[in-house]
């Protein structure tokens, strides 16, 4: 199982997998907010955000798998990312279902707040403006929330991940000393 893990993460077609994955969440994202209605909220632009992250590391890895810089620059972006998105999507959960012991609940921010060199906002406000409330639930699927949904699909990318990287050190082909 390692070594075949070692070997997929050496192809292009895992980082185009993953490509692919992105690309299909971001889609049903835009669905969600341009024809079913549903506002995105601050925290839902930055786990979009933090998704094109994971996007990124996912092209870098498709210029060359086999190569151990890009492969290792690729896991080391797409691991800081998926780890970064579950931490937003945790946090977003809270919101939506604050821990009754607090005295008062936590609110996310009114406005987007990216950085002077990539106002996102400004650029492509039909994609990165928010104008939600975080702490309103307004989509469920099987009792879910769409941020509880989120925690579970950034929890298999980052566990995805890990097996990748244990592959990388115990799915290695043995070396020939005489070939």
């Amino acid at each position: 199982m390692w070594r075949a893990l070692n070997q997929f993460s050496r192809s292009r077609a895992s980082w185009l997998l993953l490509l692919l994955c992105v690309v299909g969440l971001e889609a049903t994202a835009l669905y969600f907010q341009h024809y079913q209605g549903l506002a995105p909220c601050v925290m839902c632009i930055y786990e979009r955000v933090a998704l094109l992250g994971i996007g990124v590391a996912a092209l870098l890895g498709l210029i060359a798998p086999n190569d151990p810089f890009w492969r290792t620059l690729s896991l080391l972006g797409y691991g800081a990312t998926a780890g970064w998105a579950l931490k937003l999507s945790l946090e977003h959960v809270s919101y939506q279902f604050p821990d009754p012991n607090q005295l008062f609940g936590a609110t996310c921010d009114v406005a987007v707040n990216f950085p002077a060199w990539a106002p996102l906002n400004q650029w492509l406000p039909s994609v990165f403006e928010a104008y939600g409330d975080c702490s309103k639930v307004v989509w469920q699927w099987l009792g879910w929330s769409m941020p509880q949904w989120l925690v579970g699909i950034f929890s298999a990318m980052l566990l995805v991940w890990v097996l990748v990287v244990i592959a990388q050190f115990i799915g290695r082909p043995p070396r020939r000393i005489f070939s």
